[in-house]
């Protein structure tokens, strides 16, 4: 989706300490172009080897909040993904969750099933970045609106 197209999609950034955190990447490159080029998330900052940190600053568009990913040591220590472990990301409607579920299968990726039945029988859908790490696309606004009956 082009950026001024996700720009509205996004409604809610993930509140801080949600969502998984782990300190580097097993596919790095990968996982910034998942966030970066399919998801569409701007870049506000990227560095490589800064006092041996590489990291990138997502916007996360229509708010004033961002996601950093972060990468340190050599070879950094690369935690398995745990189905439970997710990055939620709160949409505007089916129709949000729709646009970005066609972009993620125009770059090749298809959705994963869930381990916990919440997301899908609300009607969120997940997909795993490079790293195999969990992304849920949910279609409501949290603290706005209730999720969608089941």
């Amino acid at each position: 989706m082009e950026a001024s197209t996700h720009v509205s999609l996004l409604a809610q950034p993930p509140r801080r300490g949600s969502g998984p955190v782990r300190p580097a990447y097993a596919k790095y490159d990968d996982v910034l172009v998942f966030y970066r080029d399919v998801l569409g998330l701007p870049v506000l900052a990227q560095w490589r080897g800064h006092q041996g940190y590489d990291g990138v600053v997502f916007g996360l568009p229509g708010t004033p909040v961002h996601m950093e990913l972060l990468q340190h040591g050599d070879p950094p220590r690369i935690p398995e993904p745990h189905p439970e472990n997710q990055l939620v990301l709160y949409l505007r409607g089916p129709e949000a969750v729709a646009a970005a579920v066609r972009r993620l299968a125009e770059h090749g990726h298809s959705p994963v099933p869930s381990a916990n039945p919440y997301w899908p029988e609300h009607g969120a859908v997940l997909f795993a970045d490079p790293d195999g790490w969990q992304v849920v696309l949910a279609p409501w606004v949290f603290g706005e609106e209730s999720p969608p009956a089941a």
